[in-house]
């Protein structure tokens, strides 16, 4: 019987390359998304099926668990589902900040809690949370978003250690730069007036093509995730991507009060 991967926000980028890939090897998908119905490629492929599971919806995350163990063992949970909300946190809406905390943390959280008990009861499975390289770094204008991708690798690294005494692993994946439309269609912008300034440098830094050199792709990032279900290491962490290893790496290095003016520094400059 082939493994089966239950995946979180699999209509676009990394959600879809990581579902081509595992369906590519063998693995019965099951891809969610808010609207499969819209879905014109998945749909099509072997070894994929598609749920419909908006991530702030409790009673639809226990509903999409429900039917996907039904079908049969569930080996990998792949939480991936999320956005990314940017500008000073002096204009962001509480509305933006609560879908910020719903979507990133609590609906990655209510996710894997829905699976828990499958898991326990086999005494095996593995769940993979795509974090950010914001995880592990903070960049100005970026608080809300970094808070949630913060708070999932330490809510992992302590979940780790208690479901580990069950057979169940807990991965992280902390990818920097993706190639995607994450920037159009995955980003919302809030904005303040007396931060005009100070967001236009820091946005232009951003957008600078060199600094897209070196992005992966989403079919790369989805290498890593494979890797991480598939490699059978006790290992908490996987940095994905060139530009997402050498910054964790500085920071490592240097310390981060150092990092931190560096980054400062070229984000805001004087």
């Amino acid at each position: 019987m082939s493994k089966r991967i239950f995946i979180t926000g699999a209509s676009t980028g990394l959600g879809k390359a990581a579902a081509k890939l595992f369906a590519a090897n063998g693995w019965h998908v099951i891809a969610t998304m808010r609207k499969p119905e819209a879905e014109t490629e998945l749909n099509d492929l072997d070894n994929i099926e598609l749920l419909p599971l908006d991530v702030t919806d409790p009673g639809q995350i226990r509903e999409a668990a429900r039917k996907a163990i039904e079908k049969g063992p569930v080996d990998v949970v792949f939480n991936n589902a999320g956005y990314g909300l940017a500008g000073p946190m002096e204009g962001i809406s509480d509305e933006q900040l609560v879908r910020q905390l719903d979507t990133n943390l609590l609906g990655v959280m209510r996710v894997t809690q829905a699976f828990i008990p499958h898991f326990r009861e086999k005494r095996s499975g593995l769940f993979i949370t795509t974090t950010s390289i914001g995880g592990l770094v903070a960049l100005p204008f970026n608080s809300a978003y970094h808070a949630t991708k913060w708070a999932l690798e330490g809510w992992s690294e302590s979940l780790a250690f208690e479901l580990n005494k069950f057979g169940i692993g807990v991965k992280t994946v902390s990818p920097g730069g993706i190639q995607t439309d994450f920037a159009g269609r995955s980003l919302v912008l809030a904005s303040h007036q007396a931060y005009d300034i100070l967001v236009a440098k820091a946005m232009s830094v951003f957008a600078d093509p060199d600094r897209a050199k070196n992005y992966s792709t989403a079919e790369q990032i989805a290498d890593v995730v494979y890797e991480a279900a598939t490699d059978g290491k006790n290992q908490l962490r996987y940095v994905a991507g060139a530009d997402a290893k050498a910054m964790y790496a500085e920071r490592l290095e240097i310390g981060d009060e150092k990092f931190r003016r560096g980054i400062d520094q070229l984000f805001l400059g004087d």
